[in-house]
C-alpha cells in the first residue's frame, strides 16, 4: 500500500501546512503549474516526488519534468498531465491519447477546480486536486490524500487549506 499526496497549482507559493498533512504519506505527486524550482527542492527535501510540468512553468522545470507522466503504482496505472479537462470534456491532446490507452487513474491541474469523478466510458477515476497556490480565481487552496492497494484507490480526502488568500483561513 502506498499513501500519495497530491497537488497542483502551487504557482510559486507552498503552504506549510502542507508537511503537516503529507508527512505520513509515501510520495507526493504535483500536477503543474510549479512556478519556481525552490517548490521542487522543499517537496524533494521531504518526500519522494512525482511532477510534470504545467503551462506556467518555464526554463529549467520544463527541462526537468515532462508534460505527460504515465507509471504504475501498486498495480494502478497512472497517467499525471497538467492540463487534460475532465470526463466528457477532456482537451483534444488528452481525449486523443485516452482513447489509445486509458489509465486507471487520470490527473490534472491547471482548472483549479477540485474534481473527484468516474470516468464510465474509459473505466477510470479522473481526479483533479484543485489550487493550493494563493494565484488564480479559486477561494479555497485544496489538496488531496489518497492510498492505492492492490490496484485499487481508497481512503481519499480533500484537504482545504484557507483561503486564497496568502496564509489564509
Amino acid at each position: 500500500m502506498k499513501r500519495i499526496g497530491l497537488l497542483s497549482d502551487t504557482h510559486s507559493y507552498l503552504d506549510p501546512k502542507i508537511f503537516k498533512y503529507f508527512e505520513e504519506v509515501d510520495e507526493i505527486w504535483h500536477a503543474g503549474d510549479i512556478g519556481s524550482m525552490e517548490i521542487i527542492e522543499q517537496l524533494e527535501a521531504f518526500k519522494p516526488l512525482r511532477v510534470v510540468y504545467g503551462n506556467i512553468d518555464g526554463g529549467k522545470l520544463r527541462t526537468e519534468f515532462p508534460l505527460d507522466l504515465r507509471f504504475e503504482c501498486e498495480g494502478m496505472q497512472v497517467w499525471m498531465t497538467h492540463i487534460g479537462g475532465y470526463p466528457g470534456r477532456y482537451n483534444r491532446r488528452v481525449r486523443i491519447l485516452m482513447q489509445e490507452h486509458a489509465p486507471d487513474l487520470f490527473i490534472c491541474g491547471h482548472s483549479h477546480i477540485l474534481k473527484v469523478m468516474p470516468d464510465k466510458k474509459h473505466d477510470l477515476l479522473h481526479i483533479n486536486p484543485g489550487a493550493c497556490g494563493i494565484h488564480g480565481f479559486h477561494k479555497v487552496r485544496t489538496i488531496v490524500r489518497f492510498s492505492i492497494e492492490d490496484a485499487i484507490l481508497k481512503d481519499l480526502e480533500v484537504i482545504e487549506l484557507g483561503l486564497r488568500g496568502k496564509g489564509g483561513s
